[in-house]
């Protein structure tokens, strides 16, 4: 139960997700101002996820970091309901991102050492389906507060209120390990594996018998090409699509709220799916064709133009597909970069994603504002397909 505190923290970060664009538009803002907001606090977390990934794991301390993450995020939220001034919306959003990724890498490491190789799809998948449950809940609540009328000042007192709950619960229920040795053990175990293979390989070649296999390490780059792809297609397509809703399709804030709870819904079984299955070496070669099938996912939303039933209804299936895909392949990933990724270097992981999400988050919007959401759509489609190739190479 160390883990319920996130459920409640990603029931704001959904609320304010969708909330914080419309908000910032409402106020005054630009498209491009969405785009400079996102982008530039993702930026930040680049550098970020490396420093708390490597303090974490330095210290031997994850707790605190968990901790600071949620409190930051509680008084920075209190701060956002006392302003409607876009710059400094956007100035508070930069050093929230900032001191919020904090719990990431401390989270990613806790899974990986208090469980078992064998353990870590089906736990990171419960963790996920459990935090995305929380999503979806924040939609919930975004989705009747809209309809309610409830004011930005109380949506935002909210998104802090329930990050006050947050660190109350990591503060009484997360514990550091005792020890940590977890992922060392497995590299270990794959470095010796890989040992194995070319001594078996190496002594049929010496046999003269038929060899019905190759010995292949792992493509590090490729994987880390395919996750910056996959993040970057993400934030290039996300970041301005409540506005492709509320603006282009002229659907009321509560429809955008529910297309929402939709993907989040997708997202919750794709999770369930993943923890049902065992840690097998042939996972792998799921996360390509995840892949390519989000890409052929982004390539239809262009078909979703006009105000029409069909519009909204194609829409609806398409952002729950996402989501359900999406799911399978953040639990696939995660397992893997802890195979992957060296001890200290546990913030590798979130500043990939970073990285494209950061370039994605002002892509997207400025496609958006200067060429159309179609070509948003398009280029992201893409970008998908070129992560197809870089994790095709991987597995």
């Amino acid at each position: 139960m160390w883990l319920l505190g996130f459920f409640f923290h990603e029931m704001a970060s959904s609320l304010l997700s969708v909330f914080l664009p419309l908000y910032i538009i409402a106020i005054g803002g630009s498209l491009v101002d969405v785009g400079i907001m996102s982008s530039s606090a993702v930026f930040l977390t680049i550098p970020s996820s490396f420093f708390w990934g490597y303090v974490c794991d330095k210290t031997g301390r994850y707790k605190r970091y968990i901790l600071i993450s949620f409190l930051a995020s509680t008084v920075l939220l209190y701060l956002f309901a006392l302003t409607t001034s876009v710059v400094l919306l956007i100035i508070l959003y930069a050093v929230m991102s900032i001191l919020h990724v904090a719990h990431e890498p401390p989270k990613n490491v806790l899974i990986s050492e208090l469980y078992t190789r064998e353990e870590w799809e089906k736990t990171f998948a419960f963790y996920e389906g459990l935090t995305q449950t929380g999503r979806f809940i924040g939609l919930l609540l975004g989705f009747f507060m809209s309809i309610y009328g409830i004011g930005a000042a109380s949506t935002l007192i909210l998104c802090s209120g329930l990050n006050f709950v947050a660190y109350i619960m990591s503060l009484i229920l997360v514990r550091d390990p005792l020890l940590v040795f977890e992922r060392s053990l497995v590299r270990i175990e794959k470095a010796i594996d890989f040992t194995y293979d070319g001594v078996v390989i190496a002594s049929k070649i010496l046999d003269g018998l038929s060899l019905n296999g190759r010995l292949r390490k792992e493509n590090l780059s490729a994987f880390c090409s395919g996750l910056v792809l996959f993040s970057l297609a993400g934030s290039t397509l996300f970041t301005p699509l409540p506005i492709f809703f509320s603006k282009e399709l002229a659907l009321p804030a509560s429809v955008v709220f529910a297309l929402y709870m939709l993907k989040s819904g997708g997202e919750v079984a794709g999770y369930l799916l993943a923890g049902s299955r065992s840690s097998q070496p042939a996972e792998k070669s799921r996360i390509s064709r995840i892949v390519i099938f989000r890409s052929m996912l982004a390539f239809l939303l262009m078909a979703v133009t006009g105000v029409s039933a069909y519009g909204v209804v194609l829409a609806a299936v398409i952002l729950t597909l996402m989501g359900f895909v999406y799911a399978l392949f953040l639990v696939l990933m995660l397992s893997l970069s802890m195979e992957l990724i060296p001890t200290r270097k546990a913030g590798l992981f979130n500043a990939l994603v970073g990285i494209g999400g950061a370039c994605g988050s002002f892509i997207g919007p400025f496609l958006a504002q200067t060429l159309g959401f179609t070509y948003v759509f398009l280029i992201a489609g893409i970008i998908l397909f070129l992560a197809y190739v870089a994790l095709k190479i991987f597995t």
